[in-house]
């Protein structure tokens, strides 16, 4: 009886020690294929997104650009002397570049989202706050363009967080 225990454990041993390393090798043999196959879907999805991706930052850049103080005044002429007129075209003009470029939030990070809206929600105010110290529409454009003369405006900090979300996507 006892021969028979041992020549069972005999052939049950190598079987079992056989049967353990197959299911570990296929095993891993398996997380490798999972893996490579995450790997090749998440690749193949980034060739697919990374283009839209592109052209989202592109247009909150162009963004960035229309709302530019200076460039806008400089496309935007007073269309009389009363500077609340010309306040509200203004804010108007920002609000309806925003307005169009709003879905991009989709594409891009919340970093750049972040500071997309604080220029937008910067320039309407700086705007507003010299507006109130002047006393037209002619006025007021100048004394926003010597405002920015001497001061950066806050699109030019946007445009170099975008430059550089742009740099890692590359």
């Amino acid at each position: 009886m006892e021969d028979k225990i041992l020549e069972s454990i005999g052939y049950i041993l190598p079987a079992t020690v056989t049967g353990l390393v197959a299911y570990y090798m296929f095993k891993g043999f398996i997380k490798h294929q999972d893996t490579s196959k995450k790997l090749a879907l998440l690749s193949e999805r980034k060739k697919d997104t990374l283009p839209i991706r592109l052209q989202a930052y592109e247009r909150m850049l162009l963004f960035c650009e229309r709302i530019n103080p200076i460039k806008m005044l400089v496309r935007i002429k007073p269309l009389s002397e009363n500077k609340q007129d010309y306040l509200q075209l203004l804010i108007a003009n920002v609000e309806q570049e925003f307005e169009h470029n709003l879905v991009q939030q989709i594409y891009i990070s919340d970093d750049s989202w972040t500071a997309i809206l604080a220029t937008k929600n910067g320039i309407i105010n700086k705007l507003k706050e010299v507006a109130e110290t002047s006393n037209n529409a002619h006025d007021l454009r100048e004394n926003v363009i010597i405002y920015y003369a001497k001061k950066l405006p806050p699109t030019e900090t946007a445009i170099s967080l975008i430059k550089n979300e742009v740099l890692r996507l590359l």
